[in-house]
């Protein structure tokens, strides 16, 4: 028991957040990853729940930080494990080792140990997906490479903080110049959707719909306000071009 032992003081309550968010967003994460490729959801409220239970329990009892590791959890999934019996095993087994065993394994060398693990991770690496960042939003596909390149030549610490400075990027800039689109008519149906993403869509005479995809507040208005008059002057060419009628109603949405 090491309840006593606890010392709530800097540096070592500075050490315990630090090393606890890390855990928190490492544990979360690889939920997350394991649960796509079983199409399972994960309730992080309740992942959160679990992994400060443990940790309050471990620490009275000398145990170390616990948060779902990855690797072990990349072994255990190829190896075809279904329930948490398998980490009951687990500890069973190492627990077994490091009392008889142990000699047996002191000279084996670390490159051995590393490529257990990443056999196991070689076939979680989803290339496929990068790529479709790729194409479907650029900014994410930074921060997916961001993640990985600071994990490889730096630390976890390194990767989570860079990672979650540029995502506070991404949704700043989100928010003071947010994506507006022009909205047309499906036809025969009451239903509007984005002429760029949906060809069929055809423009309500005299009408211009555009749709703002934020917000709408003070950090932004002014970009907003140059946008739509843009889109206000490019509908107006366009109708005297195509010889239609005037453009008489601006709707927002």
């Amino acid at each position: 028991m090491s309840f006593g032992d606890l010392l709530f003081v800097s540096p070592y309550l500075t050490t315990a957040f630090k090393t606890g968010v890390i855990a928190l967003a490492e544990g979360i994460a690889v939920g997350r990853s394991f649960s796509m490729f079983k199409n399972d959801h994960i309730d992080g409220n309740k992942e959160m729940i679990a992994i400060g239970m443990m940790n309050v329990a471990g620490s009275c009892t000398s145990c170390y930080l616990t948060t779902w590791p990855f690797p072990r959890s990349a072994v255990n999934y190829n190896a075809g494990c279904k329930t948490a019996m398998s980490n009951v095993v687990m500890a069973i087994a190492v627990m077994f080792t490091l009392l008889f065993l142990t000699p047996l394994f002191h000279y084996t060398p670390l490159v051995v140990l590393s490529a257990i693990i990443i056999a196991a991770m070689l076939g979680l690496i989803d290339y496929e997906a990068a790529i479709h960042l790729w194409k479907v939003d650029m900014f994410d596909f930074v921060v997916c490479m961001s993640a990985c390149i600071g994990v490889a030549f730096g630390s976890v610490e390194i990767s989570l903080v860079l990672v979650v400075a540029i995502s506070v990027i991404r949704v700043l800039l989100f928010l003071a110049r947010p994506r507006t689109f022009v909205q047309g008519n499906l036809p025969n149906s009451m239903v509007y959707r984005n002429v760029d993403q949906y060809p069929n869509a055809s423009n309500v005479p005299g009408i211009l719909i555009l749709e703002i995809d934020a917000p709408i507040y003070f950090a932004n208005t002014n970009y907003l306000r140059e946008r739509i008059t843009r889109w206000i002057n490019d509908e107006e060419d366009r109708i005297k071009s195509a010889g239609e009628s005037s453009l008489q109603y601006l709707l927002v949405t």
